[in-house]
Formats: structure tokens, sequence, C-alpha cells
């Protein structure tokens, strides 16, 4: 599903993500939902990052990506709403998706 540049959400109430954040590995820094992936190398690391980028260049959407030897740091927010939407939302659960069980 695309996302039309010209209907962007709207930034999403504190208590919706607080509810969203519940059981998840995500938290909260300031306006944008952070994670920590860890991998067993450089390359699974890669991997994971082409992944989540060629979900989030479908969309339109990008993360801010912090790549390391076996981790990976992710940081969604939506800079135009002035914090956390529901693409914040999606692309997080898109990412543990993309993630190696």
């Amino acid at each position: 599903m695309d996302v039309d540049p010209m209907t962007r959400p709207e930034k999403l109430p504190a208590p919706a993500v607080e509810q969203w954040l519940e059981g998840r590995s995500w938290t909260r820094e300031a306006d944008a939902l952070v994670r920590t992936f860890v991998f067993p190398d450089f390359r699974s690391a890669l991997a994971f990052v082409v992944s989540v980028g060629c979900w989030a260049e479908r969309r339109d959407h990008h993360p801010d990506v912090e790549l390391g030897w076996g981790r990976v740091r992710l940081r969604w927010t939506t800079h135009d709403a002035g914090g956390i939407t529901r693409l914040d939302l999606e692309g997080a659960e898109a990412s543990d998706g993309a993630a190696p069980r």
C-alpha cells in the first residue's frame, strides 16, 4: 500500500502511542519510535537494512538508520507531522517482520 504524500497522517496522541508500545520491543524517545536489532554479523545486519529500506521506499516514509557490526538501530518519526503517526507504527511493525526470528 503506497502512501499518498498529499494525505500524510496526523501526529498520534501520546496515549495511543503508549498503548501501541505495550508488550513490544520498541521504546519512545521524544517524538520517535526506537529499537536496536542485534544480528550475528555485518552481512545479516546489512540485509535487514536493505529489507527495511525497500519497504520504506515503496511507502515514501523512511526511518533514521544506524548500521554497525551486528546491530541496527532504527528511529521512526514523521517529520512533517512533528512526531509519531500511523506510518511510523506501520514502519516499526514492518521492521519487526523483516527481522529474523
